[in-house]
């Protein structure tokens, strides 16, 4: 499968099709038994621990689908920690920027179990975003949410895509959300299909 710069690409299939595997190894979070990964004409096989962790850092975001935020944290405090990681100076004013663009300003100091489950997630999708990455992994992003705030975050998602022109790769079960996309990849007893999107 081959997925352009700026596009949006949503993977499709049943439950314990290997969708979310499918996701980690092209993150760069998992290695492939055979076959490649290559992102911006790098072969992931190619990249040590370290040099895995700096292409994360510089080029990739992850949402993920139970948020993964760090409890002892504040909001503004997670979004904070990858620019943190990459060495910034000045990690609060993007991170408090992206915060209020995600409807948070009035929730910076608040932590993970102070806040709805919707609004966990829009933490994870600003701290996502924040480093400004070329590429945003979303593993079933709406799958622990009621419908009304899944579809509030996925305009998020969208909106964040076309502004950044950020490669949105989504694996989702939900048919229309990945109609949304521009390109629809089906896994289907190991094997991936497209359905093009016109």
């Amino acid at each position: 499968m081959e997925i352009k710069s700026g596009e949006s690409a949503a993977i499709l299939g049943t439950s314990g099709s290997g969708k979310s595997t499918l996701l980690g190894l092209m993150a760069g979070l998992d290695t492939p038994t055979s076959g490649q990964v290559i992102i911006d004409q790098v072969a992931l096989s190619t990249l040590d621990e370290d040099g895995l962790a700096v292409l994360r850092a510089e080029k990739s975001g992850f949402v993920f689908q139970s948020f993964h935020l760090l409890p002892n944290l504040t909001a503004l405090e997670n979004v904070m920690l990858p620019l943190e990681l990459q060495g910034s100076r000045n990690a609060q004013q993007p991170a408090t920027e992206l915060l209020s663009r995600v409807g948070l300003a009035e929730r910076l100091q608040h932590y993970p179990n102070q806040l709805s489950g919707g609004e966990q997630q829009r933490v994870a999708i600003a701290r996502a975003f924040v480093t400004r990455p070329t590429i945003v992994f979303a593993d079933e992003p709406t799958g622990n949410l009621d419908a009304e705030t899944g579809r509030m975050i996925i305009e998020l998602l969208f909106a964040m895509n076309r502004e950044n022109n950020t490669t949105l790769i989504m694996v989702t079960h939900d048919e229309s959300l990945a109609s949304q996309c521009q390109r629809i990849f089906v896994l289907n007893n190991g094997v991936i299909q497209e359905n093009a999107i016109e």
